[in-house]
């Protein structure tokens, strides 16, 4: 008889990897993206808080900066699989969301939508954290 740990899939499927669709939580005019890869690396293969993915808008909104299929930079700023503190707690959030971000690590919209966590802070992006409505 074979027993798989069910906790260890649910971890796989929902961490942040090349194909993973994340909703957009800025003004910047895209919706939804599509991660295509993670950098920080030849070998690195999941995206967490707090790191740099590059990927591809699949729906964005009429009459702004950025347009469907436009290839943008953006920084993970909620994920749906838990993420461990130095403190031993965990935080997770209902969804997979990013920010838009320009080759200055500057967010490319005037807005963020929703909580974001104080990790984002210790990343060094201050200017994300400043136009945050709350952190968490």
């Amino acid at each position: 008889m074979i027993f798989i740990d069910v906790s260890v899939i649910v971890t796989l499927t929902n961490m942040i990897q090349p194909q993973t669709i994340l909703n957009v939580v800025d003004n910047s005019g895209a919706k939804i993206v599509r991660c295509f890869k993670v950098l920080g690396g030849s070998r690195k293969r999941y995206a967490q808080l707090g790191d740099i993915i590059v990927a591809s808008v699949q729906k964005a909104e009429p009459r702004r900066e950025i347009k469907k299929k436009a290839v943008v930079k953006a920084v993970i700023v909620r994920q749906k699989n838990s993420f461990r503190r130095k403190d031993g707690s965990y935080i997770r959030f209902d969804e997979n969301s990013v920010v838009i971000i320009n080759d200055k690590k500057e967010p490319v919209g005037g807005r963020v939508f929703g909580p974001l966590p104080r990790e984002i802070k210790e990343k060094g992006y201050d200017k994300i954290v400043a136009i945050a409505p709350e952190l968490v």
